[in-house]
């Protein structure tokens, strides 16, 4: 089916915030835009506007034709018990359109009236949903993905590396006329990344993607829809991320110089009216001090001042007729730095012989030793083990077997891949305020206002928002304490491209040890890694090579 999205003057809010508002935006068959802005903008909002999960507050949304399937696939997280089978069923629309297939069926078989009309619609969406060969198609994608699972298999028992291929696979097996992605290459490591790209290029239906993954959107957007919450303004580019980048930098330049050429024309005429006004004001003074004898100087300079005078006023008159250009206003940059303590000791880590485990699946034995100041990056594909290997070294899980030491005098910092230190019913600065053992609300609310969360975010419960709100909270609960070794899992999944910037200076700056986890091969290429944990898996268990 041959699908169109129009978007028109599409307006939102957080509350009493505005989030955007006039948002025009036509999708037609084979355009992908990505939908790019800081965190908490409104992407997720916008994308759930056009799947009908939200109402905007003005605008509308139209497709043609009427009928075209919406997928909407957001950061889903399964649930425990859901099978891999079930998930992707879910996702790709096929399990409702199938309980809806059934009813039909039944209405069918009782002879209701107009069942048969019924039961065609029925079947014609669960066919062109994919529904008819979903488990061959499931299967392949796994096979491709190198995931070994029974369909049948709990999500719940899988790794998070596993989980997130599970994720991808449901994606890639999907068949909607119009497709939305909200983050979808988060923990997705090179394999993955490839496969989506392949996908999304193959899509001759519409896409809009939210994302902050700059080569991806590189890959597969052919435009750009930008949310900008520091200008209130939302703004198309076309082309990808690079495009659009290298155009908003020359938009932003010749803002800004149109600006000061207005600003420098503007202040020239004010300064002349005020030397003309300054002018008259002495002429008048000297005209006063002449004797009575002198009239007719007086009234020559008397007539001379009131004509500099009306030239001042021209003058002014000129500068307020001036075609006014705003000033453009400075966005809001995240500036942070990691707070070190004092330095551990020489040797900060020891594994010995560890094995740890994630329900069945097993990653070990590992025996490595980390020593002050070393950089360690933990690399291989998803499902190897690496996030495992992590929660047993953090104590969370603990080893299967094998000896866990860290050193003394060690200050540690974490940022685990749920982001659960932010997370439950409890308010934002009240998390925090527990997680750095701080009793002054007040200064927990200055330290998240410098990481863009306010006071629409501080007292709101933690799991209400965004998972970018939660991550940038986070990392301010490692800048307010003082730390010497961090362990850092994904962490610039979920943030905006400015942050993740900043967040690379800020590492490449820290001279305490760091483990870490991530995909982003930029980040590694910045950190210059000391030390690699290479990760493998096969037939349920994994391998780490240190090097």
């Amino acid at each position: 089916m041959s699908t169109s999205l129009f978007l028109s003057g599409i307006a939102a809010s957080f509350g009493a915030r505005p989030l955007f508002a006039g948002l025009d935006l036509t999708l037609a068959p084979g355009d992908v835009t990505a939908l790019v802005g800081p965190n908490g903008a409104g992407k997720t909002t916008l994308l759930r506007i056009v799947a009908g999960e939200h109402a905007p507050d003005a605008g509308t949304v139209r497709l043609a034709p009427p009928d075209a399937e919406v997928g909407y696939l957001p950061q889903s997280v399964p649930a425990a018990d859901e099978s891999v089978l079930d998930y992707a069923r879910r996702r790709t629309g096929v399990g409702p359109a199938h309980a809806e297939f059934e009813d039909a069926a039944a209405a069918l078989a009782s002879g209701d009236r107009g069942a048969d009309e019924k039961y065609s619609r029925a079947l014609d969406r669960w066919l062109s949903l994919g529904g008819a060969d979903l488990e061959v198609r499931l299967a392949e994608v796994l096979a491709r993905l190198d995931l070994d699972v029974p369909l049948d298999r709990p999500l719940g028992s899988l790794s998070g590396g596993q989980a997130a291929r599970a994720a991808l696979a449901s994606i890639l097996v999907s068949r909607y006329d119009l497709l939305l992605l909200d983050e979808p290459t988060n923990n997705l490591d090179r394999a993955g990344l490839e496969a989506i790209t392949e996908f999304v290029r193959g899509l001759s239906s519409p896409v809009l993607i939210a994302s902050h993954d700059r080569a991806f959107l590189d890959d597969v957007a052919t435009g750009v829809l930008e949310i900008d919450s520091a200008q209130q303004a939302v703004n198309a580019y076309s082309g990808g991320w690079s495009d659009y980048r290298a155009a908003k930098t020359l938009a932003r330049a010749q803002a800004q110089d149109a600006y000061e050429t207005y600003a420098a024309q503007r202040a020239d005429l004010v300064e002349q009216a005020r030397r003309k006004t300054e002018w008259a004001r002495q002429g008048r003074a000297k005209a006063a001090r002449l004797g009575s004898g002198m009239q007719l100087e007086k009234k020559f300079r008397e007539d001379r001042a009131r004509r500099m005078d009306q030239r001042a006023a021209r003058v002014r008159s000129a500068a307020e007729r001036l075609p006014e250009v705003e000033q453009p206003r400075r966005e809001w940059e995240l500036r942070y730095a990691i707070a070190e303590a004092a330095g551990s000791a020489e040797v900060v880590l020891t594994l010995d012989r560890v094995v740890a485990a994630a329900g069945s699946f097993q990653v070990g034995p590992v025996t490595a030793q980390v020593a002050r100041g070393d950089r360690v990056a933990l690399v291989g594909p998803n499902g190897s083990g690496k996030t495992t290997l992590l929660r047993a070294v953090l104590g969370g899980d603990g080893p299967v077997s094998g000896r866990v030491s860290w050193g003394t005098r060690v200050a540690l910092g974490t940022l685990d891949q749920g982001r659960d230190v932010i997370s439950g019913p409890e308010s934002l600065q009240e998390v925090v305020a527990r997680a750095l053992g701080e009793s002054d609300l007040a200064g927990v609310r200055t330290l998240l206002a410098k990481f863009g969360l306010g006071a629409e975010q501080v007292e709101r419960p933690c799991d209400s928002l965004s998972l970018g709100e939660r991550t940038r909270a986070a990392l301010a609960v490692l800048q307010g304490r003082a730390v010497n070794v961090l362990v850092l899992d994904e962490p610039t999944n979920h943030l905006d491209a400015a942050a993740i910037e900043q967040l690379e200076a800020a590492l490449v700056a820290f001279g305490g040890t760091l483990l870490i986890v991530t995909h982003d091969q930029a980040l590694l290429d910045a950190l210059s890694p000391s030390a690699l944990w290479a990760f493998a898996a096969d037939a349920g268990r994994g391998t780490v090579t240190a090097t």
